[in-house]
């Protein structure tokens, strides 16, 4: 494992909002983040609206989301603050410390801006690392996180434009109906392009194409 900065290497006392849901690992990063010396916690919300009204009294240099929130997707609060910053305003990193580790929210997120991608099964010493690498102007992706991206590309090049976008929208969760209804083709003409994306890609199922 990388050594961690301590407060004397690391010469600013960075700040961090969590956005969190669950409490028990709320609480743990709160109690984390505020022990280690380097870190300066904040805030803290277990909804989007309380990061709403948390993030319009102040902002951190950190951000950090989990995606699925009791009231809604945690995301969703990247493009409110970029509606809602004031002119002067130093626009946050964006980091999502969560539990999914599938293609179509990784993604969501990289294209969002986000610039630390952490899975839950990660330790919180692990995310500080990466944390830190964000303050740097670098991006962090977690090596599990990288191969799905990489095996979702790889399966991209081999299919047309609008197989990909089947392929990301199934991926997402949603039923033959409701993509058919999405963009406006018929239930038959899916599950056509879904076969053809089983036939392309060796994928065999509905529920290994939703696992990339």
């Amino acid at each position: 494992m990388e050594k961690i900065l301590t407060k004397q290497e690391f010469k600013t006392t960075p700040s961090i909002i969590i956005i969190e849901d669950h409490p028990l690992v709320r609480d743990a990063l709160i109690s984390f983040f505020g022990k280690t010396g380097i870190w300066h916690v904040e805030g803290t919300a277990s909804s989007l609206d309380e990061a709403k009204e948390l993030l319009s009294e102040k902002l951190s240099d950190i951000l950090l989301l989990d995606i699925q929130l009791d009231d809604g997707f945690g995301l969703h609060i990247i493009t409110w603050l970029k509606n809602n910053l004031k002119q002067n305003d130093i626009f946050p990193v964006i980091a999502v410390y969560s539990a999914f580790d599938d293609f179509v929210h990784v993604s969501a997120a990289l294209g969002m801006g986000v610039k630390v991608y952490m899975c839950k099964r990660r330790s919180v010493n692990e995310l500080e690392i990466a944390l830190l690498k964000a303050l740097n102007d670098e991006t962090f992706i977690d090596d599990s996180v990288q191969t799905k991206l990489d095996t979702a590309s790889d399966i991209f090049s081999l299919l047309t434009k609008r197989e990909t976008q089947i392929f990301t929208l199934v991926g997402s969760g949603l039923s033959d109906k409701q993509i058919a209804r999405q963009l406006e083709i018929s239930v038959r003409t899916v599950q056509n392009i879904i076969y053809c994306i089983f036939d392309k890609t060796g994928i065999k199922s509905r529920l290994e194409l939703q696992k990339l």
